[in-house]
């Protein structure tokens, strides 16, 4: 008689965080032997994810904003589904679903309960907000069996805020929360076609140099310095482009002047969003990631892994990543000025850049590949049920 598959939920509060944060990861755990559940809002985004028939969905209405109905609501969601279902491993991604995640397994006693920290908005919180932050962050780690943040500099700060015991923080391999696809994001399996037409598409010509920012249109991805940086480089520069892709959201929301400008200024072309972000870096000079906090940013190692330099603000995830002058060009974070340098840099010095985007290259592909990410993560699944008695053998 085989044995019984482990039972394994992965919860975000939104389905585009599933489908982006840890794609292919149910796929592969499903095909490690795990009977794996999906539980997040409902969305469109959940048509987007692969292999979906084999999978246990669940939908719970998370607010991503504190919205004491809508919690209390998602809370006890949660904790009728686990004592139904009965999983060995509830792991959880984002703050909301982290949270509420959180505290119904323990309610619920699942033996090995694991969150993911990625990036902390009480960094660049301040006042009551900071301190409610601080509070809910430090319940989600009490009630978690381990909490793995995915950066060196993100785990030094949860453990120098004393939010954490040091024994339950575990960093998977050298970070991220599910690495990246070094086939995708690789010049050499990306059409000439799918290139060429998002360069007509964006009107670009071979004399242009190319910016590109991937993200959310809001303050705390340092789209403000960026814009601003960019209209003065292409006073000096006509043949300076920037490509913003990324959706403009109500939270944190730009100011009217800054959504003006990108609107409206000639070199700077915004794109709502793509699933074919490959081709736009592909089609790109340089990467900028000016975000004021992340925990481990994709969108760097994706850059990286095409070879395309990287500007990025000095803040913990970026230089998680961009470790040493060598690999890319590091400024201070919401300095507008040496932002616009960076950037100035690499228009000039073509063979300088184009060396440190070589290094980097060659180190994401060495650390950052997905598949040993995945593998990684599955082994440690198995050692934390190991710890709690559970027989893993239908695991493989």
């Amino acid at each position: 008689m085989s044995a019984e598959k482990i039972k394994l939920f992965r919860i975000t509060t939104v389905p585009i965080s599933m489908r982006l944060l840890i794609t292919g990861q149910p796929t592969f755990m499903h095909n490690s032997g795990f009977e794996v559940h999906l539980a997040s809002a409902e969305g469109d985004d959940w048509n987007y994810i692969d292999d979906l028939e084999n999978f246990h969905i669940h939908y719970i209405d998370f607010a991503r904003q504190i919205s004491l109905k809508k919690d209390w609501v998602a809370l006890f969601k949660l904790i009728r589904l686990f004592r139904k279902s009965r999983p060995q491993i509830v792991h959880t991604h984002t703050p909301k679903a982290g949270l509420l995640g959180m505290l119904a397994a323990k309610i619920c006693g699942v033996p090995v309960r694991i969150h993911t920290l990625a990036g902390m908005p009480l960094m660049t919180a301040s006042g009551i907000k900071r301190s409610i932050l601080s509070f809910t962050e430090k319940l989600t780690f009490s009630c978690s069996t381990e909490t793995w943040p995915n950066s060196k500099r993100l785990l030094q700060y949860i453990l120098q805020h004393k939010m954490i015991a040091p024994e339950k923080a575990h960093i998977i391999l050298s970070g991220s929360s599910n690495g990246i696809s070094l086939e995708k994001f690789s010049k050499n399996t990306i059409p000439n076609e799918a290139v060429k037409r998002v360069s007509e598409d964006c009107h670009l010509k071979n004399t242009d140099f190319v910016f590109l920012a991937v993200g959310r249109m809001v303050n705390d991805k340092g789209i403000a310095e960026l814009v601003e940086s960019f209209i003065e480089i292409h006073a000096e520069r006509t043949n300076a482009k920037l490509i913003l892709l990324g959706p403009f959201e109500a939270a944190d929301a730009l100011s009217d002047g800054v959504v003006s400008k990108i609107k409206s200024h000639p070199a700077i072309i915004h794109v709502e969003w793509s699933n074919e972000v490959e081709c736009f870096m592909a089609a790109s000079n340089c990467f900028v990631h000016a975000s004021h906090r992340e925990g481990f940013p994709n969108v760097v190692l994706q850059a990286g892994a095409m070879g395309l330099p990287v500007v990025c603000s000095d803040i913990p995830g970026n230089i998680d990543i961009i470790e040493s002058d060598s690999e890319g060009f590091v400024y201070p974070v919401k300095n507008k000025e040496q932002l616009k340098s960076a950037m100035l840099f690499v228009m000039e010095n073509n063979a300088v850049a184009a060396g440190k985007a070589a290094v980097l290259q060659q180190k994401i592909i060495n650390c950052f590949d997905r598949r040993a990410v995945q593998q990684a993560i599955k082994e440690r699944y198995i050692h934390l049920l190991t710890q709690k008695n559970i027989d893993v053998s239908s695991i493989h």
